[in-house]
């Protein structure tokens, strides 16, 4: 029995569920207790269990093999693996893509053994410890240094180090060829499923935050070559003024002198504004001129 504690994402209890981990914990007891009490036959577990030998005729099998186990124990430590781990991690991810996660990591697990026994030969397994352990790295890479409490040990280890014990400890089972009912094939390929799929979208998210911001910064800056006065230019569309015609203003001139002079006579010198009198010396300069 493990006693964990670490620093997550707040929650409202720290025994309380989200929505996915709830349902794959009730859906692991519920197909347990069917096979324990209602199917009872070895021909169940044959039918659910993931056999890369058979796997071509039941091609189920990549999905159901996670949710079969092989005993009350074997259930109790991934559902505590996974009581432990998943909350966090499915608050982090958002509940959907929590799911997609697990299941992604559930089938790696299928694949990478499938692709094992290509080259040598992998028996038949049951368990959710792929999927699961791939929760358990998703885990370790948002929290690295959380702390761990593992009876007997008298201090807490960082969750980074016991899933890299775990990650050592499968590879080195696998790559001794170690037979002891334990399916280490299905544990790498959730972990390098779980790896994969964080990766591929930490990057989706950079590069769509570089994207953003990008827009919003030609948004906000000029390209640099534009001069101040093309900026000016761009913010105030131009109008086309209208072209005059030399005769039309002559004659548009002559009228306004006239309607300064008819003013003059009517009420005086001292009634013209700055413009009229500017208009006068003018004509005044003019004609001295001529």
């Amino acid at each position: 029995m493990t006693h964990m504690q670490f620093r997550s994402p707040p929650r409202q209890s720290p025994f309380a569920l989200t929505p996915w981990v709830k349902g794959l914990i009730i859906a692991n007891f519920v197909v347990f207790f069917l096979t324990i009490t209602v199917f009872t036959g070895s021909w169940v577990i044959e039918a659910l269990a993931f056999d890369p030998m058979s796997v071509g005729f039941r091609w189920w099998t990549f999905g159901t093999y996670m949710f079969v186990h092989g005993g009350f124990l074997h259930l109790a430590f991934n559902m505590l693996m996974l009581f432990f781990f998943g909350p966090a991690v499915e608050e982090r991810m958002r509940s959907s893509g929590f799911g997609l996660f697990y299941l992604t990591c559930g089938f790696g697990g299928a694949v990478f053994s499938y692709a094992v026994a290509l080259f040598t030969p992998v028996n038949p397994f049951v368990g959710a410890s792929g999927a699961v352990l791939g929760v358990a790295l998703a885990f370790a890479i948002n929290w690295p240094d959380a702390p761990i409490y593992i009876f007997p040990l008298p201090v807490p280890i960082k969750v980074k180090w016991l899933v890299g014990f775990l990650i050592a400890m499968n590879l080195l089972m696998a790559g001794a060829g170690v037979e002891s009912g334990i399916a280490y094939t299905a544990h790498l390929g959730g972990l390098l499923f779980g790896f994969i799929y964080i990766t591929s979208e930490e990057r989706v998210m950079r590069r769509a935050k570089r994207i953003i911001y990008e827009q919003r910064q030609s948004l906000k800056t000029p390209p640099p070559r534009m001069r101040e006065k093309e900026m000016v230019n761009i913010a105030t569309p131009k109008v086309a003024k209208p072209k005059t015609n030399p005769e039309k203003k002559k004659e548009s001139r002559k009228g306004e002198l006239d309607r300064v002079l008819d003013k003059i006579s009517l009420t005086g010198m001292d009634s013209l504004t700055p413009d009229e009198k500017k208009l006068l010396e003018d004509k005044s300069e003019e004609l001295r001129k001529h």
